[in-house]
């Protein structure tokens, strides 16, 4: 849990092959380790400081700040990209000394996960993933705005207000709790990494690039995918096609709900996932 009162988003600390990474735990049991999205000021504690304590009833839950994101730096020299995170990610398994653990990734961190079952498949029991891209497709108006974001309380508020169904979730409180962190660490260079820029295809769409569906079909580990269904940005047809090349995945779709699962249907999160794990 947060060790930092002034700044919560700041927990524990531990080197994973030279990269200071700040993460936060709670609980005890077979491990589970939550992957946050992308976006300005985007942290481990922004995406699960709601989860954490809940499921850390039942369970050993990590939460960590993907190198290049929040607090965990990138190193000089080094450019984000899917063999670093999942190579980071890898490490910080290994360095807590974690056998296979279950992941629960949300939006980039589902991405993130997946990439673990090319690279590190040893490392995963099974996965849980939430408004997850995969594949090819167009990139949605939340997700260009994420890559152009200037850091001030209307921009955050606008933009965070995109992501839910209903944006009267979004306090004033947390918009400046993520505008906080977007100005200490803005994790820019690291959110261009993942989306086009207005240069790729000047006269058509934009088009963002997760993990090729022929990958997915070698999977072969348990598969719980969440989703909203008025999610604005990663669209349901993106899901519902990861869905059908996943051979070993089930599948949940929530209505009047948008890209924040585990924040906006917070106890059906929770009863979907606690009923996976125990089967998994």
């Amino acid at each position: 849990m947060p060790g930092n009162t002034e700044l919560p988003d700041i927990g524990l600390s531990i080197d994973v092959d030279g990269i200071q990474t700040n993460y936060h735990e709670c609980g005890e049991g077979d491990p589970v380790i939550l992957l946050h999205g992308s976006g300005p000021g985007v942290t481990a504690w922004q995406n699960w400081r709601g989860i954490l304590p809940k499921l850390g009833e039942t369970h050993r839950v990590l939460a960590l700040d993907i190198v290049g994101f929040g607090f965990s730096q990138l190193p000089e020299g080094e450019k984000p990209g899917i063999k670093l995170w999942t190579r980071h990610l890898a490490g910080f398994i290994e360095a807590l000394g974690l056998d296979r653990v279950t992941l629960v990734g949300n939006s980039f961190g589902g991405a993130l996960a997946l990439g673990m079952m090319a690279f590190h498949s040893d490392k995963v029991r099974s996965l849980i993933l939430m408004g997850t891209p995969a594949g090819e497709f167009e990139q949605t108006r939340g997700l260009a705005d994420s890559r152009s974001f200037e850091p001030s309380m209307d921009a955050m508020r606008a933009m965070m207000k995109a992501f839910p169904y209903d944006p009267s979730i979004v306090t004033d409180e947390a918009v400046a709790a993520r505008l906080r962190v977007a100005e200490i660490a803005s994790g820019k260079e690291t959110i261009h990494k993942l989306q086009p820029d207005a240069g790729q295809a000047p006269e058509g769409p934009r088009i963002v690039k997760g993990i090729p569906l022929e990958q997915l079909e070698a999977i072969d580990a348990p598969t719980l995918i969440l989703h909203g269904r008025e999610d604005k940005m990663i669209p349901l047809h993106v899901a519902v096609r990861m869905h059908e090349h996943l051979k070993r995945s089930e599948m949940h779709v929530y209505g009047q709900c948008g890209h924040w699962v585990q924040l906006e249907r917070e106890d059906q999160f929770l009863d979907q996932i606690r009923a996976f794990l125990r089967c998994n």
